[in-house]
Order: structure tokens, then C-alpha cells, then sequence
């Protein structure tokens, strides 16, 4: 079959992208190994965090081009998300309010020099520091030193706005095809992806999200490093608790490199997830592992139920900059969001669908990032990952 566009991959990547090139007209082919969503698409936290991972290292590679097109681009998933939830009636629980909390003193000071700048620059509207004395307001914890607000941020279930943008797309006429592994892909003069069943004929593929290694070839060697995530949800919380530990439904997350991330369900569960695995490995028990330091951030709900447990990886880049750019001419790829997937996928498709378009702007920045890259095998690879995890997991606690 033909297509304008062939994506691989029916995580948040894929279908943001095919829905931003339906909605101008492109002919499109999703071609996905499992299930929409399936991946860490379906399985994170929810949080809908504004901007992108490695901020820091775009601004000091690429300067005055580097802040602009952040600001350009760090409310441009969360809007994206939220004009499609509204104009495709999509149900997927989504609010407003994300906020980051200091775990130590020092990373108050940081999270006041954030806001300062980001004031400085004029998009600091949404964001609102609360003092030491002042987190009971915002938090029933007592383990933390302040925080940060972002009340253009939120939270959101992941794998219903995933599924909602595939009908959607579906709508537009995209055709999308699950269980459907890609077997090869091709770029030059007539760029295909090959299944077993057949294969797509494009004028551009998309490899879009977390690819089998003989994918990663090119500038996608050595980048990417998948680390494992893990949540547990417990039993609904009455509604007294739910308020006393969370009282204004924000998401939040710590500020350590190896932090802790919750939030409330629509029906009153806390989602609990991250900073319990340092050597790579799957726990043998999430929740067992889990527990308690939830009960340590929480200790009010000791004894809780924990219904539910899940895990899954997520592709980690060096430099934290999510990977965007191209494979070849006609093969582009989006990859490596190291936990900001929600917003950052939707800011990715976007920048993909103009550089096919024709306007590469943005793109281009991508591309000039210079990337760390390991010149090793992906199992080395993961073993000095897990290394540096767990120097910065003992700088976390000194």
C-alpha cells in the first residue's frame, strides 16, 4: 500500500504525529507492533510537565537560538493536548496543576532562580513558588522544603488521551495497523517499512518512539538507554484523605534526578511511581519495593491497599535533550524524552509534521545537538547507565 507518511510506532509519538498531518491533509499509515498505547504511552504517570528535558544543555549549545525556541515550544504540547481533548471530546480526566517540590534546602534555592528567570523572560505568569511554611496548603507531607506551581501544567490518564487521539486520527482517515511489527525500514528514492504482511510505500517514515536496536542506526547509535519506571496505585482513598494528602489535585514530582512522581486518580487513588530501580532490573515485587516510600512521603497511609502495580521502561538520552531529527533525508525519528513524554512526544510530532511540511526551523535546532553517545553495546550500555543512577540516587540522599 501507499502513503504519504509512514509511521512506525502507535505510542504518543506516532499518533500525535499522524493526527498533526491529517489534520493538514497527508495521507498516513501507523504501523504498530502491539496495541495503541501499549508502551510507556499507556503505562506512565500522567503528568502533562511543560517544556522538555535538558534545557539547560539546548540553552548552552545553542544560545540566543537555543532560549527562544524553548519558549516557543514549552506550553506548545500542553495546548496541543488540550485544544484536541476539547475539540475531539476526548475523556481522559485531564486538570490543570503540576507542581515540583524541593527535597532539599538547597533545591528551594534553584526552584526560586527557575521562576526568577522565567519572570525575567516574560512566561513566568503561571508559575507560583510556595514557601517552607506554606506547603500544607498544596501538600500533606511534611517531607519537603517548598515548591514550585505550574498551573499551566497538569495531569491527565495517559492510555484514554492516546486512544482518543487514534479514533481521532482514525476519523481523519488514518489508517492504523496494531500487531503489526516492522521488519525493515528503507529511506532513499522510494522509502518503504516491511512487515510481514507487506509493506508501505511513502515519501517519508516516521520512526517514532522506543525502536528495536537495528533500528538505531546512524545519529541513533549509541543514544538511547531504556530504564525501567514503576507505579502502584492504591485502593480509593476517601475523600477526607485525598484532600488532607493532595488538597489542590496537582501532580507532583520531587526535584531529585532520582525522584518520586504521584498524583490522584479521577476515582480518588494515588498514583505512586519512580526512584526504585538503580540497577536496571525489574523488582521482584513493585509494590513491596514501592511501599515504603510512599508510606515515608505519606506516612498517613500506612496500612493502604495497593490494588494495583505496573512497570515498564523509558528511553533515557545522555544529555537529556530528547532525540529529534533525521535517520536519512525522508526518515525521521523522535525519540528519548527521559520521563517528559506526555508533553514533549506532542511538541515532537508537531516539529515532525512541519519539517515534512516543508518548514525545518525547528528541526534544524534539533539536529545541531551535540548528543553523548556510549561506544557500546546496549547491554554495557544499560550496566553504566544503572552506575550513574546510582551516583546520582547517593548525591540525592547527601
Amino acid at each position: 500500500m501507499t502513503a504519504d507518511v509512514c509511521i512506525v510506532g502507535g505510542g504518543f509519538s506516532g499518533i500525535a504525529t499522524a493526527l498533526s498531518l491529517a489534520e493538514r491533509g497527508y495521507t498516513v499509515v501507523v504501523l504498530e507492533a502491539q496495541r495503541i498505547g501499549w508502551g510507556a504511552s499507556g503505562r506512565n504517570g500522567g503528568q502533562m510537565i511543560a517544556g522538555i528535558s535538558g534545557e539547560h544543555r539546548i540553552e548552552s549549545q545553542l544560545g540566543e537560538a537555543g532560549r527562544k525556541l524553548l519558549a516557543d515550544i514549552r506550553y506548545l504540547g500542553n495546548d496541543i493536548i488540550e485544544s484536541r481533548v476539547e475539540r475531539h471530546q476526548i475523556r481522559c480526566d485531564l486538570k490543570r496543576g503540576w507542581m515540583e517540590v524541593a527535597a532539599r534546602p538547597r533545591h528551594m534555592q534553584a526552584l526560586r532562580a527557575y521562576v526568577d528567570e522565567r519572570l525575567a523572560a516574560g512566561d513566568g505568569d503561571d508559575l507560583e513558588l510556595v514557601e517552607p511554611a506554606d506547603m500544607e496548603r498544596v501538600i500533606g507531607s511534611r517531607l519537603y522544603h517548598g515548591a514550585m506551581v505550574d498551573r499551566r501544567s497538569g495531569h491527565l490518564h495517559p492510555l484514554n488521551l492516546c486512544l482518543g487521539e487514534a479514533r481521532a486520527a482514525a476519523g481523519l482517515g488514518v489508517e492504523i495497523f496494531e500487531e503489526s511489527p516492522v521488519t525493515d525500514v528503507v529511506g532513499g528514492d522510494r522509502p518503504f517499512a516491511a512487515t510481514a504482511q507487506g509493506r508501505v510505500e511513502a515519501a517519508s517514515i516516521v520512526l517514532a518512539g522506543m525502536m528495536e536496536p537495528k533500528f538505531e542506526t546512524g545519529p541513533l547509535n549509541g543514544l538511547l538507554f531504556p530504564t525501567g519506571s514503576y507505579i502502584v496505585a492504591t485502593e480509593p482513598l476517601p475523600e477526607r484523605v485525598a484532600r488532607e494528602i493532595n488538597p489542590q489535585d496537582l501532580a507532583v514530582a520531587d526535584s531529585n534526578v532520582v525522584l518520586d512522581y504521584f498524583r490522584l486518580s479521577a476515582d480518588r487513588r494515588l498514583l505512586f511511581g519512580g526512584r526504585c530501580n538503580y540497577s536496571n532490573r525489574d523488582p521482584r515485587d513493585i509494590r513491596a519495593t514501592l511501599r515504603p516510600r510512599l508510606t515515608q512521603v505519606f506516612p498517613q497511609l500506612e496500612g493502604v491497599a495497593l490494588d494495583y502495580a505496573w512497570g515498564g521502561k523509558i528511553d533515557i538520552v545522555l544529555t537529556r535533550v530528547p532525540a529529534i531529527g533525521r535517520r536519512e533525508p525522508n526518515v525521521y525519528y523522535m525519540q528519548g524524552y527521559c520521563g517528559h513524554g506526555v508533553n514533549a512526544t506532542h511538541i515532537a510530532g508537531q516539529i515532525v509534521a512541519d519539517a515534512i511540511g516543508g518548514t525545518m526551523e525547528k528541526l534544524d535546532l534539533f539536529e545541531k545537538i551535540r548528543h553523548v553517545r556510549l561506544p557500546v553495546g546496549q547491554f554495557l550500555g544499560n550496566q553504566m547507565l544503572a552506575l550513574g543512577m546510582l551516583y546520582y540516587r547517593l548525591r540525592d540522599l547527601l
